[in-house]
């Protein structure tokens, strides 16, 4: 696969403009930024893979090809529909940082241990929190109600108090096996050699030995088969792509000279 680059001039994308960004953050602090998976990755290039699919998907039925519509405000947009559509339903009615799936429920946020790493929780389900509840050595009767939500806040000082007395290693041990929703917040290094993750074959390592995830999804009976060619540099294979659409050198050239497009090719290693 061959890849060219071409700057873009003139497009800024303004994230808080659709909204999301405002609900992303501790409370009391200044918003989150959720990366560039959100817009860049999940609004833009995935919501663009969908809508080519479904395209394709439509020619199989028509014969007719269409255009594709797609820019990473709306597609980001799309990905929060189910913020928009939950506004008036309660969830998100107390100040960033203080709703149920925003980090304000003590059950549904990170805590951290004695080693200063970090355990997430998530038990929303009453199920869930009972063992969240087991596994920290608390008694039920001695609690608030789970949904109290006047307590939260001394509910959160409490269990951060408790996680705080044992390192991950052992928080590991205590909440393996019991359906808690409680779990690590691995590292990079830690995800890739993780038993779960080993063992469904989820990372790959390329030929310089770098480690990436496997293609998601994956298909019984059409799997991806990745290469473990090492990924190409940045505008690599720019004036190649540009060739086989019929560009000569002089006009590549003047691309490069105008920074319109950028051609990387990789040097030559030296033979000793």
């Amino acid at each position: 696969m061959k890849f060219m680059y071409v700057f873009k001039k003139g497009i800024k994308f303004i994230f808080n403009g659709i909204g999301v960004l405002s609900k992303i953050g501790r409370s009391g602090d200044n918003p989150y930024a959720p990366l560039n998976l959100l817009a860049d990755f999940g609004g833009g290039g995935l919501m663009c893979a969908l809508g080519i699919l479904m395209a394709l998907f439509e020619r199989t039925r028509s014969g007719k090809g269409q255009v594709i519509d797609a820019n990473m405000v709306e597609g980001t947009a799309y990905l929060s529909s189910f913020l928009w559509k939950t506004q008036n339903v309660g969830l998100w009615e107390q100040p960033r940082g203080q709703n149920l799936l925003d980090g304000g429920a003590p059950f549904y946020t990170t805590y951290r241990t004695a080693d200063g790493q970090f355990m997430a929780v998530g038990a929303i389900e009453p199920q869930f929190y009972r063992q969240l509840i087991q596994g920290l050595g608390l008694k039920s009767e001695e609690l608030p109600k789970q949904m109290s939500m006047t307590d939260w806040p001394e509910m959160k000082k409490r269990f951060a108090d408790v996680f705080a007395k044992k390192t991950k290693a052992e928080w590991c041990q205590i909440f393996d096996g019991i359906d808690a929703c409680v779990t690590p917040v691995l590292t990079l290094e830690e995800a890739a050699c993780h038993d779960h993750n080993r063992e469904r074959g989820s990372f790959m390592t390329d030929e310089e030995q770098h480690v990436s995830p496997r293609p998601a999804p994956l298909l019984s009976n059409t799997p991806a088969a990745p290469s473990a060619e090492r990924d190409p540099f940045v505008g690599e294979h720019t004036e190649d792509i540009l060739k086989e659409f019929g560009f000569n050198q002089e006009e590549i050239d003047q691309l490069c000279s105008d920074r319109i497009i950028e051609s990387n090719k990789p040097k030559p290693k030296a033979h000793l």
